[in-house]
C-alpha cells in the first residue's frame, strides 16, 4: 500500500512540474506561438528574385483571393496580427499610402496571422484600411512564405516574382519608396 502510494506520488509530481511549466510559458508568450518574432526595427531581408509562393486567403468579405488573379498588378502582402505593437504603429501608414496607388496597379493584401477575428476587425475599422485582408487561420499561406514574425512585408512584381522583403514598422516614406522603385523598374514612372 506504501509502496503504492510512493509510486503514485512519484509520477504525479513530474506530471504536475510538466504543467505547471507549460502553463507558465504560455504565459510568458501571452499565448502567442512559440518561435514567432515581433520585429521592433524595419529592415530589408535580402531575397533573390523567385516565383512567388502560391497564395489563396479567405478575405474578411467572404471572397476568395488568389495571387494569380492578381497578376500584372504590383503586390504587397503584409503579414500582421492585431496584438503587435509594430504591426499598430504601421498600420495607419499602410490604410494611407494604400489609396495613393490603387489606380496604379499596385495591391495590397492584409494576412492577419495568430489571432481572433472580432480583433482583426476592429483593427481593420480602427485604421480605416480599404485593401483586402483576411485571416490565415491554419497558418498555411504563412508558412509557404516562410514567416517568421510580425510585421513581414513581401513585395511581388507584376511578373509574379516575390522581389522585396522586408521586416518591421514601415514609415510611409519607406513604404512609398520601394513602391515607386518597383514601379519605375517596370517603366511606370
Amino acid at each position: 500500500m506504501i509502496r503504492r502510494a510512493l509510486l503514485l506520488v512519484g509520477a504525479i509530481v513530474p506530471i504536475t512540474g510538466v504543467i505547471a511549466l507549460m502553463a507558465w510559458a504560455l504565459g510568458q508568450t501571452g499565448g502567442n506561438p512559440g518561435g514567432l518574432g515581433v520585429y521592433n526595427v524595419f529592415g530589408e531581408v535580402e531575397v533573390e528574385a523567385a516565383p512567388a509562393p502560391p497564395l489563396s486567403l479567405r478575405l474578411l468579405t467572404g471572397e476568395m483571393l488568389t495571387l494569380a488573379e492578381l497578376e500584372g498588378k504590383v503586390v504587397m502582402v503584409d503579414f500582421w496580427s492585431s496584438w503587435c505593437p509594430p504591426c499598430i504603429e504601421e498600420a495607419q501608414v499602410l490604410a494611407a499610402t494604400y489609396p495613393l496607388y490603387v489606380d496604379r496597379s499596385v495591391v495590397f493584401v492584409g494576412v492577419a496571422i495568430w489571432d481572433a477575428e472580432s480583433e482583426v476587425n476592429r483593427h481593420i475599422a480602427r485604421f480605416g484600411a480599404t485593401y483586402p485582408n483576411g485571416i490565415d487561420a491554419q497558418g498555411k499561406v504563412a508558412i509557404n512564405y516562410g514567416v517568421r514574425g510580425v510585421p513581414e512585408k513581401f513585395f511581388i512584381d507584376r511578373n509574379g516574382l516575390l522581389v522585396k522583403k522586408v521586416v518591421g514598422p514601415v514609415t510611409a516614406e519607406q513604404l512609398r519608396a520601394i513602391i515607386d522603385e518597383m514601379l519605375s523598374q517596370e517603366g511606370e514612372a
